[in-house]
């Protein structure tokens, strides 16, 4: 008696299949239980550990914010936030992929961006919000140039591996056919770095983020950054840590509800193609 297999071809056209679902979304008690434990923690700390006035509890922080959101204040900072981080990671994405894709294909662009790439990749992004809170003051430069210094090197190193991976038989394939460069960069090389451009977003917009705060906090002149220096010159902790943690909650929001479901919803295919 023989067993017969059933290609995958022959699976109903109309079916799709399933992503994955991430160990967070399968266990999302353990998720939730998490924060719980870190705001017992916290509360502990701010009851046995810490005087009040230098480790507040959760409730006064969520006050304190509260308190914020109704001041007045909190917009105007937050839309100059992220502005300066819009348009200096959208510089940096578009730098890094250009500079990427030419060191990938061509031995002489590495020769001559390695040296730059791998110097402002081991650079701390302190280095880079000091000098450019000297060299611009308090403007609205500075920022912009710190977030695009400290960015692009993360995404141009995504982008080079996303272009050494291309299997040589598609380039053979395209000098076969006479493919002009913009069809290889249109049909080869763009979607086989496309995974790679998302991993570079992620990476690059969390540096990106922490960059535009820490560059606000030494010399900026608006956003949220410069409101825990007004806080921190106060000697406020509840200050700095309600403005803290509108940071925080931002990137988790901008994480979570964006770019993981931007890139599931851009990636959905893959599950089709190989269910």
């Amino acid at each position: 008696m023989s067993t017969q297999t059933v290609p995958p071809s022959s699976r109903r056209v109309g079916s799709r299949a399933r992503p994955p679902a991430s160990a967070s979304s399968r266990y999302p008690l353990w998720r939730y239980s998490g924060y719980v434990v870190f705001l017992a923690v916290w509360q502990v700390l701010a009851s046995y550990v810490f005087e009040p006035f230098k480790l507040p509890g959760p409730y006064v922080i969520v006050q304190e914010m509260w308190d914020i959101l109704g001041g007045g204040d909190f917009w105007e900072n937050f839309y100059a936030t992220l502005e300066h981080l819009t348009i200096g990671f959208v510089i940096a994405f578009a730098i890094g992929t250009v500079i990427g894709i030419a060191i990938g294909r061509s031995a002489y662009w590495e020769g001559f961006f390695s040296d730059y790439v791998m110097l402002t990749l081991t650079t701390p992004g302190l280095v880079f919000a000091l000098i450019a809170v000297m060299i611009f003051g308090l403007s609205e430069i500075g920022p912009i140039v710190a977030i695009v210094l400290t960015s692009f090197p993360h995404v141009t190193v995504n982008v080079v591996e996303g272009v050494r991976a291309i299997p040589s038989e598609l380039n053979d394939m395209a000098t076969a056919y006479g493919a002009d460069r913009a069809a290889r960069l249109r049909h080869i090389v763009l979607p086989a770095v496309a995974p790679f451009l998302f991993t570079a977003v992620r990476y690059g917009f969390a540096i990106a983020w922490k960059i535009t705060a820490l560059t606000e906090l030494f010399g900026g002149s608006a956003g949220i950054g410069r409101q825990m220096r007004v806080e921190w010159q106060l000697f406020s902790v509840p200050g700095v840590l309600a403005w803290a943690l509108f940071l925080i909650g931002f990137a988790l929001i901008m994480e979570r509800l964006v770019l993981q479901r931007l890139e599931r919803r851009f990636f959905r295919w893959r599950q089709a193609a190989f269910a």
